[in-house]
């Protein structure tokens, strides 16, 4: 069970590589760390973000109790190691966490059935991995629509990674 959560990740995983392959292309490879007026001050400042958010999702649903003080102490983890990485260091990051999200996947039963999460901000939630899966996938999708906004503001296409595109790909490999 829990199968559209299994592609609605993978295609999370999907989008972000793309994203990230088309910055690397492009002709400025100081475009991602430029200075925006946005919701984040640059491309890599928005990455970041979608990478620290994920870690803090896959952090809740992995653990039976986790404090605010631990998640804090993650986030503040992930923010200075983050500090002097390059695209292709972010890159493998992703890489690298997308790999831990499948094992956690892997790892559980069913994904759809009804579990009790609690979030050391948030509070506690009767819900399902699919539901929070699809919460870590749809906050993506937002912020990758912030940075197609941040290069077209400067002077740069963006690359489409919606749903559809993701089902093209797998439709046409």
């Amino acid at each position: 069970m829990g199968s559209n959560a299994r592609k609605l990740y993978s295609y999370h995983v999907w989008a972000n590589e793309k994203l990230i392959k088309h910055l690397k292309a492009l002709p400025d490879t100081t475009t991602w760390t430029q200075q925006v007026k946005s919701v984040f001050p640059s491309i890599r400042e928005t990455l970041l973000h979608i990478y620290s958010v994920d870690n803090v999702w896959l952090l809740t649903v992995s653990n039976d109790t986790i404090n605010i003080d631990e998640m804090i102490t993650e986030v503040g983890r992930i923010r200075t190691e983050s500090e002097t990485w390059n695209i292709e260091q972010l890159e493998a990051q992703f890489h690298t966490l997308a790999g831990r999200y499948v094992d956690f996947m892997e790892q559980q039963g069913d994904l759809d059935e009804a579990k009790q999460i609690s979030h050391p901000h948030y509070g506690t939630l009767d819900t399902s991995y699919s539901d929070l899966i699809q919460h870590v996938v749809n906050h993506g999708t937002y912020h990758r629509g912030n940075v197609t906004a941040m290069l077209r503001q400067l002077g740069q296409a963006g690359t489409a990674t919606d749903y559809i595109h993701y089902l093209y790909d797998l439709t046409h490999q």
